[in-house]
This record gives C-alpha cells, sequence and structure tokens, in this order.
C-alpha cells in the first residue's frame, strides 16, 4: 500500500487531467503521474465521413486551437486532391499562413496573460484568488489591457477570413474558399479603428522586454524549476530556420545531436510510434530507432526554437540569438523558459501578418488546384502547443477510412510527467500536509506546456478539484477541494 496525493483536475489548462502522486510508508514520493482522463473519439467516427468535410469536422476537437486543426487537415486533404504545398496558389499559401499566425499569435497572448502570467505575478505561493486575469489587471492594468488587445487582434484575423472567431471556414481541399478584401486589409494596417498591425509588433516587443526583465530578477527558480534534460521536436524551413506552416520534421536530443534530421512530412509514420499505458487515455509518441525510454520529445515554443538555427523575421530572430545565448548554444531544457520562447514567437508571428498584410498577393483571387486523386494524405504543422499531426486515408468513393491525430499534447505526454515527478520530489517529498502552494507548483509545472487536453483525447463534461492524501494503509488523512 502507498499514500496517494491526488489533484483532480488540472486547473488553467485547456481540458481537464488528474495528477496523483504516490508516497511510500515513510512520506517519501515514490511515483507520480499526469493522468489524461477524458476520452477523444474524433478518429473513429470521422470515419465513413466524405474528405472534403474532414478540415470542417475535425476543427470540433477544440475551441481554442481549432484554426491549427482545421489547416493540418486541409493541408491533408490538399494531397487526398492531388495537391502538394508547393502547387497550391500564392495567395491559398499566403491567406493561410495569415490566418495560421493569427491563430498562434491570439492562443499564444490567451495563454500567457490569461493563464501563465498569475503564476509569474504572484509567485508559487499565491492564494487562488489571484490566480486569474482579473487579479492580474489588478496588479499590473497596462500587461492586462495590452494582452487581452493582443489576443483581440489575432481573432479579428481569425475571423476575416473564416467569417467566425471560432469553428469558421475558410480553407477547403486544394485551396481556400475567399479572398481578403482591401477594406479587411486596411482594417489590420492602420492604427484607426483598433491598434493596428505594428501596435501589435510594438507589444509584443513588450512583451519580449518584459519576460527578459522577470528573468532576471527571477533567474534561479526559472532556471531550476523542472529542469530535466530531453529531445526536441519542431518544423524548420531546408536551410534550419523556424517554420510553424509547412517544414521538414527535425529533432535533438538534450545535448543538440539531431535524432531526426529534417525529414519530410509524409514520411513520419516511418519514424514514429505511439505507446500506450494503462492509466492515461493519452499516448506517448516516441522516435522508433530510440525506443519509448529515450524517444520521447517536447515540443512547442520551447522546442521549436531549440530546434531552430535562425528566425525569419529580423525583430524575434534577434531575440532568438539572445535566447539561445543564455545556455551557450546547447539545448534549452527548463520548462520555465517556455513562457520566453512563446513570447518571441508572438512577436515572430506580429512580424509575419505585417508581411503578408502588406503583400497584394492576399488580395487574389487564384484560389483553387486541383490534381490526381490519392487514397492517402498527411498535413503536419505547428499548433500553438507543437507539432500537429493529421493521418487519413480513403477509399474509392471519397470516404475516410482511417484517421490518425497526434497533436501536440500528446507529444508532450512524457514531458508533462517529467515534470509531476520533479515538482513532487522536490516540493512534496516527506510531507505529510497539502498546501495550495504545493499543489500549485505542480500545476505550474504542467500549465508551461500550455496543454489541451480536449485536443489529446476530446473530452465532454467538467469536473472540481479534489485532492486527498493517504497513508500507508490507504486511511483518508487529508481532503482539500479547489473550484
Amino acid at each position: 500500500m502507498t499514500n496517494k496525493v491526488i489533484i483532480d483536475p488540472v486547473t488553467r489548462v485547456e481540458g481537464h487531467g488528474r495528477v496523483t502522486v504516490h508516497l511510500d510508508d515513510e512520506g517519501a514520493v515514490k511515483d507520480a503521474f499526469f493522468h489524461i482522463v477524458e476520452f477523444r473519439g474524433f478518429e473513429r467516427f470521422i470515419q465513413g465521413h466524405p474528405y472534403w468535410e474532414a478540415p470542417m469536422l475535425v476543427q470540433r476537437l477544440c475551441g481554442i486551437c481549432p484554426v491549427s486543426h482545421h489547416l493540418a487537415a486541409a493541408k491533408a486533404m490538399d494531397q487526398i486532391v492531388g495537391v502538394d504545398p508547393s502547387d497550391l496558389s500564392p495567395t491559398t499559401d499566403k491567406l493561410r499562413r495569415l490566418l495560421h499566425y493569427g491563430q498562434v499569435f491570439q492562443s499564444h497572448a490567451l495563454h500567457f496573460f490569461y493563464l501563465a502570467s498569475p503564476d509569474l505575478l504572484f509567485g508559487l505561493e499565491a492564494a487562488k484568488e489571484q490566480r486569474n486575469i482579473v487579479a492580474v489587471a489588478i496588479e499590473n492594468k497596462e500587461l492586462a489591457r495590452k494582452g487581452i488587445l493582443m489576443r483581440k487582434f489575432g481573432q479579428r484575423i481569425i475571423k476575416a477570413i473564416t467569417g467566425k472567431r471560432i469553428h469558421g471556414i475558410a480553407a477547403i481541399p486544394g485551396g481556400v474558399h475567399k479572398t481578403f478584401s482591401p477594406a479587411e486589409r486596411a482594417f489590420f494596417l492602420n492604427d484607426e479603428e483598433i491598434p493596428g498591425v505594428q501596435t501589435m509588433i510594438d507589444w509584443s516587443l513588450e512583451m519580449v522586454q518584459f519576460i527578459k526583465d522577470y528573468h532576471s530578477k527571477n533567474q534561479d527558480w526559472l532556471d531550476s524549476f523542472a529542469h530535466y534534460p530531453s529531445g526536441h521536436l519542431g518544423l524548420v524551413t531546408k536551410d534550419g530556420g523556424m517554420e510553424l506552416y509547412d517544414g521538414f520534421m527535425r529533432a535533438i536530443d538534450s545535448e543538440g545531436e539531431k535524432t531526426l534530421d529534417d525529414i519530410p512530412n509524409d514520411t513520419y509514420i516511418d519514424y514514429f510510434n505511439e505507446g500506450v499505458e494503462k492509466w492515461s487515455y493519452m499516448k506517448f509518441p516516441y522516435i522508433k530507432e530510440l525506443g519509448i525510454k529515450k524517444g520521447w520529445n517536447r515540443v512547442g515554443p520551447l522546442a521549436r526554437l531549440n530546434v531552430s538555427e535562425y528566425i525569419s523575421t529580423p525583430l524575434a530572430n534577434k531575440e532568438l540569438q539572445e535566447f539561445k545565448s543564455y545556455t551557450g548554444g546547447y539545448p534549452n531544457n527548463s520548462t520555465m523558459h517556455s513562457h520566453w520562447a512563446r513570447l518571441i514567437e508572438t512577436l515572430h508571428c506580429a512580424e509575419l501578418m505585417q508581411e503578408l498584410l502588406i503583400d497584394d498577393t492576399v488580395l487574389g483571387d487564384d484560389l483553387m488546384r486541383q490534381g490526381e486523386r490519392r487514397p492517402e494524405g498527411i498535413g503536419i504543422i505547428e499548433a500553438p502547443r507543437g507539432t500537429l499531426i493529421h493521418h487519413y486515408r480513403v477509399d474509392d468513393d471519397g470516404k475516410i477510412v482511417k484517421c490518425n491525430l497526434i497533436v501536440s499534447t500528446t507529444h508532450n505526454n512524457e514531458a508533462m510527467n517529467r515534470a509531476v515527478r520533479w515538482v513532487a520530489k522536490k516540493v512534496l517529498d516527506k510531507q505529510q500536509e497539502i498546501t495550495d502552494g504545493m499543489l500549485n507548483q505542480i500545476e505550474i509545472a504542467i500549465r508551461a506546456y500550455d496543454p489541451c487536453l480536449s485536443c489529446a483525447t476530446h473530452a465532454v463534461g467538467s469536473m472540481p478539484l479534489k485532492v486527498e492524501l493517504f497513508d500507508h494503509a490507504d486511511n483518508l488523512i487529508d481532503t482539500r477541494f479547489k473550484s
């Protein structure tokens, strides 16, 4: 028999999870697990639907990053209709990219300002009344105001292209269904009705400086908190630059050695397996050659900066080089540095949106391409939370017969479990009393990955947070509830 501490669910993440910390009969931490207790049925119930419905259907996986699923599925369906990425019209490619960068921009703003900033501003032991955006607004009004408006800008980009802020439609197999109008473009370029794209760049720079200043004052705990070696996975361009929409898969180990050498997207199945555990609905992806114990990778902003040699936009590239110099050019394995990386990507997306908005190509009317039908399609994209894989097979009637989704949070499954174990051993070890501060540190470690558990499993319903502590004889000795 072992003692158990249960955190159910984890809060301020998208979806619901559960943490159990197992203690031995002396009160020391024996093990810890991050359970994903939601069930996903998308890979099954999408079967039998015509392939052209996939980009619309799969975005219902999530209300936070539907654009990522929409575009990953659309990229796969492009292949089904015989259209490779290089075959898309320039207008289609740039409109999809503008949509994608708007999605990443707003999602990063949501995570940092609404979910993560309370952890940073108020500390590890902050009371639950402080851990929300309202308290952030009281403490730092300008930070909260700019964060809210930055997210709103990204959502407006999405609405202009898809018709809705959530679950709109833009991409269709082989193209997009509408172009961008001159009036829509002017709306985002100028500061007349809303803060325009140049303001978004300026504010993003301020946020990067904010996190760097925070790091300089809190270096010790940010460097050491949930620090552990890992692999890192992300998309890159042919010459190793960061690529968020369409690139080659690169993975490195904790020392920077390549474990995946820029492989094409359609070969991913040759390199990856997915492990399972009886205590979680979420799988554990890993590189076949390295095995399940060594082949797992982090994905997301921290991983993307680690695998990239440069960023194409000047301001973000300058910040990337400073970020890399912090660890002497070696991979950064500090979990809490994810927030710094996320804000550099936010700046990158703001610069990319400006580049696209001033490009007349987004106003074009060449929207559709068609080729020879194929039975299989693979779409891989860098979602806000990391590498997202959509893989489909269709029959001769155009109906989907197989679907496999490896979402960003699934890639991060092992990494989040490692983070939970790290915190449990450092903070909970030999403690016999549950405190809010102790529980919050476990949540902070998970929250740094910005997990979207609904994407990883697709859930229905919700649950309160109940924490229970059992002694070695399985007697309940302490209980706490969090709403």
